[in-house]
């Protein structure tokens, strides 16, 4: 199994930029295609972006679409996503994810294998 740390949440201005990341430790990263998902208060899980296990394909959300990007470092057993441009409806926790059984996306229930705890990011405006 693969243990997955997020860290960088804080408090950010709207219009501003927060980077997350995203440790993992167990298994070698490159083994996973990796993903961030978010989940305001009230509301369901909602996917962000995910990025293959090589770091050469990404895919984004139309939310974030522009302002947030998806990068991994093998070497360094971490993702992370950078967000630019930050929104107060981009207030979340934000999780990490880790897998692919059915696709580099993580678009499934059934491709995520590892999930972190959580970090949270509040847009102020």
């Amino acid at each position: 199994q693969v243990q997955l740390v997020e860290s960088g949440g804080g408090l950010v201005q709207a219009g501003g930029s927060l980077r997350l990341s995203c440790a993992a430790s167990g298994r070698a990263l490159s083994n996973y295609n990796m993903g961030w998902f978010r989940q305001a208060p009230g509301k369901e899980r909602e996917h962000v972006a995910a990025i293959n296990t090589s770091g050469g394909a990404t895919y984004y959300s139309d939310s974030v679409k522009g302002r947030f990007t998806i990068s991994r470092d093998n070497a360094k057993n971490t993702v992370y996503l950078q967000m630019n441009s930050l929104k107060p409806e981009d207030t979340a926790v934000y999780y990490c994810a880790g897998g692919g059984r059915t696709g580099w996306r993580l678009l499934q229930n059934y491709d995520v294998d590892y999930w972190g705890k959580g970090t949270l990011v509040t847009v102020s405006s």
